[in-house]
This record gives C-alpha cells, structure tokens and sequence, in this order.
C-alpha cells in the first residue's frame, strides 16, 4: 500500500522507512564490531609475562595439593583399586 508521500506502509501501518533505517544501522553497528575484533592482534609483552606468572602460580598451587598426604593416599587408593580389580 502506497500513500502520496512515497513512502510504504506494511500491514500494520508503519512506515517500511523506520524498518529500514534500523537495518541500516545495525548493519553498520556489526560492520564496525567485525573491523575492531579483526585488528585484535593477540596479547602483549606485558599481557603474556602476567598470564605466565599466573599459569606457574597456579601450577605450583596444584603441585602442592596433588603431593599432600591426605590426596597422595586417596590417589594411591583409587589407583590400587583400579589395578587390583578383578576381570
């Protein structure tokens, strides 16, 4: 349905042009979040020596919980068990 004015009406009533401008600018909004993610060129020097220091804390955390008595037994019992079953 057309009017005088040259714009579109949908069934509802409303004009096709609002429909169209949101369109057009969520299009460029996505265009715009695709440009910024691409010139994302992965960590720097700094990013890269705290998330090392991080990993090795984390690491020796482990370390000490894995070698602990009360894990090392239950380890040593699961393991037992696993290899003590029956066939």
């Amino acid at each position: 349905m057309t009017d005088h004015s040259g714009t579109r009406r949908d069934e509802t009533g409303r004009d096709e042009e609002v429909g169209m401008t949101f369109k057009v600018w969520l299009r460029g909004w996505w265009r715009a979040r695709r440009t910024a993610a691409c010139r994302d060129e992965g960590m720097t020097t700094s990013e890269y020596a705290v998330g090392t220091i991080a990993a090795a804390a984390f690491a020796a955390v482990l370390y000490k919980i894995v070698t602990s008595g009360a894990v090392s037994g239950a380890l040593e019992s699961v393991i037992g068990k696993a290899l003590d079953a029956p066939f």
